[in-house]
């Protein structure tokens, strides 16, 4: 087997993990640090609004890709396509179905001039928040293990050189 469909395979899952930790573990808090909280809540809705297309598209690629691999008998790449649905229903769930949810009451918060932490919707927003922050958590805890388990070559054969050991 051609080893370019593992290789995208691999960069797909490299920029999808790699993103959504340094979003989430990095940018994020450092957004909080250095700005305003409402301004830091805003500018952090949105690149988290990027980050949740660029795991839709890596995860629907990937799945496809990985769909691809396992016909033409990379095994391997089984129980890999469980651990990438299992992050893209992390998104799905967490960004697209909670979100816009917070962003109402985000808004309705604005509409009565209010920041939301200090309105009437903080406790729901809070609690929103808590169960979207737990979906991108477990998002990237599989990210993680998904890297952690990807096959060195096609077919999940080893291709480092003889003898090297790590």
């Amino acid at each position: 087997m051609s080893s370019a469909p593992h290789r995208v395979f691999r960069l797909l899952v490299l920029i999808w993990v790699g993103s959504a930790l340094t979003i989430g573990y990095v940018v994020a808090p450092t957004l909080f640090t250095m700005l305003e909280r409402s301004v830091a809540g805003d500018v952090a809705a949105r690149i988290f609004r990027i980050e949740a297309f660029v795991g839709v598209t890596c995860g629907i690629l990937s799945l496809a890709l990985g769909n691809m691999l396992v016909r033409r008998g990379g095994l391997c790449y089984r129980r890999l396509r469980w651990l990438i649905a299992g992050m893209l229903m992390c998104v799905l769930i967490g960004y697209f179905g909670l979100q816009p949810f917070m962003d109402a009451l985000r808004t309705a918060a604005r509409g009565a001039g209010l920041d939301i932490a200090h309105s009437p919707y903080a406790a729901r927003f809070g609690l929103l928040h808590g169960i979207a922050t737990l979906f991108y958590v477990v998002e990237t805890l599989l990210g993680v293990v998904l890297v952690w388990v990807l096959p060195a070559g096609p077919d999940g054969q080893d291709i480092r050189p003889a003898g090297f050991t790590a």
